[in-house]
């Protein structure tokens, strides 16, 4: 009886079973629908999560075009004990009611030059925005101090909230605003107010001076989304990589060492980015969705170590070149070609344009040995949702209504009348944009490469664009990278780079390099003189291994370097 009864005990009723089995399909449904909302876009089963996500703009109706202008700022506490001064630059914020298609799309951000050594600073820097939508805007600017050796200081908060704006909205002009020191450096108010102790004409507020104008009502179909018009803003970052051009030769001498300045370079793109050109990460391996998400303890510092690699990658500091213009033209193409330095030396560059056209790029390809835990992840700041990325490089043709496609352009056929016996023609009709969408990282889908070259040429006018698709001209892509490789190696020889805080290269950087050329032309001389086979074993396995960490992008199994 007793084990009878223990027997009922165990065995569910059935309405236990039936509520039991309700929960678990419940679950199940639950399950799927958040795996289908993470997981859109054209991809087989056997495919991961991520990539192209076809997830329509919330549509609303078209808002209008307003200009914010940063003019100045008064009273500035300072930040810099030594000179009793501040580097000052304001980064915007925008935000409106309007609907995003997911929360994790990144906010409208705007970063205005740094001024050096003022706390009286003037910007006047102008930021167009377009569709601000009828029901207002809260503006949130907040003024840091640039200190590229530490993190930047916070000097303080202004927050402008606009409930309404028509066409018929008197804007705001020259209006000061009074910063708030709450979220402001302890220190930087406390330097502040033992100076204001021993002169009376320092104060102890300070004020940013914004204007707000309504242009008019944006000419476009739809207004669910704002988007940067202009100006279009660039900026060049000399970070703290140094490189060195080994085998070249300087005046008077023989093999010495040249100081390289490794480029990271910013533009902004008149917009709207199309509408199509959405793609998220792919969750290739377990640990990148933590990484995006910063959730699990792994995740959490590969995040903030892709953050810190973004940050040192592009690195505001005294030698950061700034220029703008108010819209594309063939100065801003003209200015493209310098950043890339033109068709010299057979250079490669890894790309990110996000989803208000910020575009971003450096010469990061596969031959370069710097320390990024994804180059992709690195250009976005670990942003989960962007337009495109991939690479691109220059080719210059050998006549000026030539077509990309054709063989005679520089590299890999030395093309008279420029690089490597001479400068480059500045006539952008001999230039080719070539651009393609090999990233691991987000994959962009390739159908969408159309789009993305009508928009490159739009705001790259004069120079032509071609596109190559990394999985269906996966040969014709390979053969024409080996190209710029095998012209780089000609041109440009070898580059070894070394990490400095301050960004200068020192005497110790200096008899660094020297060891590491030494030690390569003895590894060199050793390799030459030991067995083929053993020889021809090493290559391998180290080319198999330089393959799989490529394909895992790069992102595991480095953080401590990346945290240093």
């Amino acid at each position: 009886m007793t084990n009878d009864r223990e027997h009922q005990k165990k065995q569910p009723s059935g309405n236990a079973s039936a509520g039991y089995a309700e929960k678990v399909v419940h679950k199940a449904d639950s399950f799927q629908q958040k795996a289908s909302k993470y997981g859109k876009g054209e991809k087989a089963n056997d495919q991961p999560a991520g990539g192209y996500d076809d997830s329509p703009i919330p549509r609303a109706r078209p808002g209008f075009t307003v200009k914010f202008t940063f003019h100045r700022a008064t009273s500035l506490p300072m930040a810099d004990i030594n000179s009793m001064s501040s580097d000052p630059y304001v980064l915007a914020q925008l935000n409106t009611h309007l609907q995003t298609r997911h929360k994790q799309d990144p906010h409208m951000r705007f970063r205005t030059p740094t001024i050096r050594r003022s706390t009286d600073p003037v910007w006047n820097a102008e930021w167009v925005v377009a569709n601000v939508p009828a029901s207002g805007f809260a503006l949130k600017a907040r003024i840091y101090d640039e200190d590229p050796a530490d993190h930047d200081d916070r000097l303080g908060n202004v927050h402008v909230h606009v409930d309404s704006i028509s066409e018929d909205w008197d804007g705001i002009k020259e209006q000061p605003f009074k910063i708030k020191k709450r979220m402001g450096s302890k220190r930087a108010y406390l330097v502040r107010g033992c100076a204001a102790m021993f002169s009376s004409s320092i104060k102890l507020s300070g004020e940013l001076i914004v204007s707000v104008e309504v242009l008019g009502r944006t000419e476009a179909d739809d207004g669910g989304r704002t988007w940067t018009i202009g100006p279009c803003n660039w900026s060049q970052h000399l970070s703290p990589m140094i490189g060195r051009l080994t085998g070249t030769k300087e005046p008077g001498a023989e093999g010495k060492s040249e100081k390289y300045n490794f480029q990271a370079n910013q533009i902004q793109l008149q917009g709207p980015v199309p509408p199509e050109l959405y793609h998220r990460y792919v969750e290739f391996k377990p640990f990148v969705a933590g990484m995006f998400n910063s959730k699990s303890l792994r995740g959490r510092i590969l995040n903030r170590a892709l953050h810190h690699q973004h940050a040192r990658v592009y690195n505001y500091d005294r030698t950061t070149v700034y220029g703008s213009f108010p819209s594309p033209c063939k100065d801003m193409t003209l200015q493209f070609l310098n950043l890339v330095h033109w068709d010299k030396g057979g250079r490669i560059f890894t790309y990110v344009l996000t989803l208000d056209g910020q575009w971003r790029f450096t010469e990061t390809g596969k031959e370069f040995g710097i320390d990024l835990l994804s180059k992709h992840t690195m250009h976005s700041d670990v942003n989960i949702y962007i337009a495109f990325s991939g690479e691109f490089f220059i080719r210059r043709l050998k006549h000026p209504h030539q077509s990309p496609d054709e063989p005679e352009t520089h590299p890999p056929v030395e093309i008279d009348g420029g690089p490597p016996s001479g400068e480059p023609p500045k006539d952008l009709a001999y230039y080719s944009l070539v651009i393609d969408n090999d990233s691991g990282t987000y994959r962009p889908n390739p159908k969408l490469l159309p789009q993305l070259k009508a928009f490159m040429e739009h705001n790259l006018p004069g120079i032509k664009v071609a596109t190559l698709d990394c999985t269906a001209e996966s040969e014709k892509m390979n053969k024409m990278k080996t190209e710029q490789r095998e012209r780089k190696k000609a041109e440009g020889k070898g580059m070894a780079f070394v990490q400095d805080s301050d960004g200068e290269i020192s005497s110790s950087d200096e008899e660094d390099l020297d060891r590491q050329e030494a030690n390569g032309r003895r590894k060199k001389k050793r390799e030459k003189a030991a067995e083929p086979k053993t020889t021809i074993g090493k290559w391998a396995k180290g080319d198999k291994e330089r393959e799989t960490r490529e394909e895992d992008d790069d992102m595991a199994g480095r953080v401590d370097g990346a945290l240093q």
